[in-house]
């Protein structure tokens, strides 16, 4: 992991502190090229679209798989300020995005969520989900987990 991918980790807990100011749970991804150049953005918005789909991941890949090639998106990486959970792994997967890199663990989010009603986790990583598909998914964290703990302090009460 460079100072880049640092500087976007960063940029994606932003979003995710945008996200729980707009009233969504608080997550954020965003899409690089394979120059690290932002191509796309998105946050959580279960909440304000009524959607349980409406994760921060998925939000990303619906847009990113409209307007890219498969070809493009598996040259791309996606920044989560979670690890992405398995619904999310599976639409990144079927996306084509080539490598996943994340602040927060699964597991040290659950330790802050516990059974939140908001938060039913299936406590699988990433990683052992794209190990089971047929092709590679580079996967990178988690890192800087205390800023992106930070964002979700006093949430899930």
């Amino acid at each position: 992991m460079n100072e880049l991918d640092l500087q976007h980790l960063r940029g994606v807990i932003d979003i995710a502190a945008r996200a729980r100011t707009h009233g969504n749970h608080p997550f954020g991804a965003l899409l690089t090229d394979a120059n690290g150049m932002v191509l796309l953005e998105a946050e959580n918005t279960v909440v304000t679209n009524r959607d349980c789909t409406g994760h921060a991941e998925t939000n990303l890949m619906r847009l990113a798989s409209s307007k890219f090639e498969p070809e493009l998106l598996a040259s791309c990486t996606m920044y989560c300020s979670c690890e992405p959970c398995a619904m999310c792994s599976g639409a990144i997967y079927w996306g084509n995005v080539g490598r996943v890199v994340y602040a927060l663990s699964e597991q040290n989010l659950y330790s802050m969520t516990g059974a939140h009603p908001e938060n039913p986790t299936l406590k699988l990583p990433c990683r052992d989900l794209f190990a089971h598909g047929q092709r590679a998914i580079r996967v990178e964290g988690p890192a800087i987990e205390i800023e992106a703990a930070q964002v979700h302090e006093g949430f899930w009460k």
